[in-house]
């Protein structure tokens, strides 16, 4: 069985040992080691990266107890220097102490058990069991963790039997009753956790929340540590100061002038569509008056999906027949009818139709839009509608 030296110290990223085990599984080559520091997945921790005598180490799993280590290729000697991706470790460690002394928080402030915990590489999270959390209440659940930060406390690690167990203020009592590994935050709480830990509070660093949203009738906290905090509040300055650089406005008065441009952006959007309203009026009247039978068809250069609806939407309540619009920039096409001829139900011609086109869409018997991948299938479709029309 495997020595696993994360247990011991999580702090060990370099050390020599031997191969004691190879295998080829169906999705690569393993092997097992007599000393690994390579923690496996679990608890929502992602597993170690690093190498193996060289060779990249690219998945790391335990398997009835043992640590199988999945590999770029076998190395040919027995005996190996292993060293850790320590980066990435030390990130773990970070967010896995950070989402413990999270949940003791908000178990103590908002009286929310933590449900999960989820790290990815791009953000961490926990499922909480609250309806939803007030911005007060996460204000003061982030001042509280943060304080707990700078209070530098010690973390312990443990073993214990299940009796002992017992008799610990656990959060949760643990599903197995032997190999208990308890992590206690000193002074916040005890946790059952075989995960890997930073030795004090303060080597989190620190610990921002980033938004909530509810799931499964509670609600997910999403957060970064350490580093991860650092570089999101780097690249959120970043923005911020592009922003008052270009809008020429301080931070302070920086959402008074987003809302001056709104309201801007709303009276000249006001303006705009009465102009596009006059001026469908008499394009409508221009493509009456030369239409040719029972169907008006034109080609749009660059004409928004929302405008050939409308124009459509014009011309069908003066016009008893059908309306065929192509927009070449969007790769849209539409069909409106006002109910004559009665056999053209736009919808199920588009249904029955648009899948040799590559084109997706649909709508009801009075109007129908489509897209396509590209103006040349949306073309193809048009002159297929228009050829079709123009045999009734």
């Amino acid at each position: 069985m495997t020595d696993k030296l994360y247990y011991n110290s999580a702090y060990t990223h370099e050390w020599h040992t031997q191969i004691t085990n190879r295998a080829d599984k169906e999705d690569g080559t393993y092997v097992t080691l007599a000393e690994t520091a390579f923690y496996p997945h679990g608890g929502g921790q992602p597993c170690d990266l690093g190498q193996i005598g060289g060779i990249a180490v690219l998945d790391v799993n335990l398997e009835d107890g043992e640590v199988w280590h999945k590999l770029e290729r076998s190395p040919e000697q027995v005996d190996v220097d292993c060293a850790l991706d320590w980066q990435r470790r030390f990130d773990h460690m970070q967010h896995h102490t950070g989402q413990h002394l999270l949940s003791a928080i908000t178990l103590k402030l908002a009286d929310a058990m933590t449900l999960s915990f989820h790290l990815g590489t791009d953000y961490a999270t926990i499922d909480v069991a609250a309806e939803s959390l007030r911005a007060e209440q996460l204000a003061a659940i982030e001042y509280e963790v943060n304080q707990q930060i700078y209070r530098n406390a010690p973390i312990h690690t443990s073993w214990v039997t299940a009796e002992e167990a017992a008799r610990l203020p656990l959060v949760k009592q643990p599903s197995v009753t032997e190999d208990i590994r308890i992590v206690e935050i000193e002074g916040v709480e005890y946790n059952a956790c075989g995960g890997t830990h930073v030795s004090a509070t303060g080597e989190i660093g620190l610990i921002k929340l980033l938004k909530t949203e509810k799931v499964k009738g509670g609600t997910r906290i999403y957060f970064k540590c350490g580093s991860r905090a650092l570089n999101e509040f780097t690249a959120t300055q970043q923005v911020l100061n592009g922003l008052t650089t270009k809008l020429k406005t301080s931070r302070d008065e920086l959402l008074e002038r987003i809302e001056k441009m709104e309201q801007e952006q709303k009276l000249l959007q006001s303006e705009l569509n009465a102009v596009k309203a006059t001026n469908d009026d008499y394009y409508a009247q221009e493509l009456l008056a030369a239409r040719e039978g029972l169907v008006i068809a034109q080609v749009f250069e660059d004409k928004p999906l929302k405008d050939m609806q409308s124009l459509a939407t014009k011309l069908t309540a003066e016009h008893e027949g059908l309306v065929l619009f192509a927009s070449i920039s969007e790769a849209k096409v539409v069909l409106a009818q006002n109910g004559q001829p009665p056999e053209w139900a736009c919808g199920p011609f588009f249904k029955g139709n648009l899948g040799a086109y590559q084109g997706k869409g649909g709508g009801s018997d009075k109007m129908a839009q489509a897209g396509f991948a590209n103006s040349e299938d949306a073309l193809a479709f048009y002159e297929f509608t228009k050829e079709q029309l123009g045999h009734h």
